[in-house]
């Protein structure tokens, strides 16, 4: 049997990370960090426990990665949905509510992403952690802010500031409080972009998760 080729390891390399993204987020959604262990994470992505330290060095940095490739395709996922829009106002006021939509839909993962943030590690960079900050600079840069180089770290730290807020157990403030301070900021008019719940009849969104993780074979394009 003739050894595989690069491409083909680097395809199967690329499915099994994949796999292990969407089991880490499916699991800690259902059961929580603590309860959630690499052998559980390897065992629903049908990966070798070996498979998990080559990609990641433990299971906090796997989560966060998992809940960054999260947040980064549910913001894709807003600021391209019909109608599309080009118009920077409406794109910001799209990356406010998704943003608030997670901590609204996803508390537990967002919780602890949260409490991960604040973890000796602390903020890791990634690349799913770097596509998210492409998307929102790239918003705030379209908003019309007088600095984008300074507006985006400002607009991450408002957004990161409103998701604690909302998730404090004991005391969480009202998502639609929050949005509104944000839209207040940020001179933007409540119509725009789309309050969290208002598409789900005011009760939590609980849909699959697999779309946001590109676990099939991508297609080959050679000879076109």
């Amino acid at each position: 049997m003739s050894p595989r080729s690069a491409s083909v390891n680097e395809e199967l390399r690329r499915r099994s990370r994949e796999r292990l993204l969407q089991a880490a987020v499916e699991l800690v959604d259902e059961h929580g960090f603590e309860a959630t262990t690499l052998g559980d994470i390897a065992d629903r992505a049908g990966s070798a426990r070996g498979l998990v330290s080559y990609y990641f060095p433990g299971k906090r940095r796997l989560v966060q990665s998992a809940v960054h490739r999260l947040m980064h395709r549910t913001l894709e996922e807003a600021l391209e949905r019909e109608p599309r829009t080009e118009d920077g106002r409406e794109r910001l006021a799209r990356a406010i509510d998704a943003i608030l939509g997670l901590a609204r839909e996803r508390p537990v993962l967002m919780r602890q992403h949260m409490a991960g943030l604040l973890h000796e590690e602390g903020f890791v960079q990634c690349p799913e952690q770097q596509r998210l900050s492409e998307l929102l600079g790239d918003t705030i840069a379209r908003s019309g802010a007088d600095d984008a180089t300074a507006g985006y770290p400002m607009l991450r730290a408002l957004l990161m500031g409103a998701v604690y807020a909302a998730l404090v157990p004991g005391v969480p403030m009202p998502i639609p409080v929050l949005r509104a301070e944000l839209f207040e900021r940020y001179g933007l008019d409540g119509e725009l972009g789309l309050p969290p719940g208002d598409d789900t009849g005011g009760e939590p969104g609980r849909g699959d998760l697999s779309r946001f993780f590109a676990t099939e074979k991508q297609p080959d394009h050679r000879g076109e």
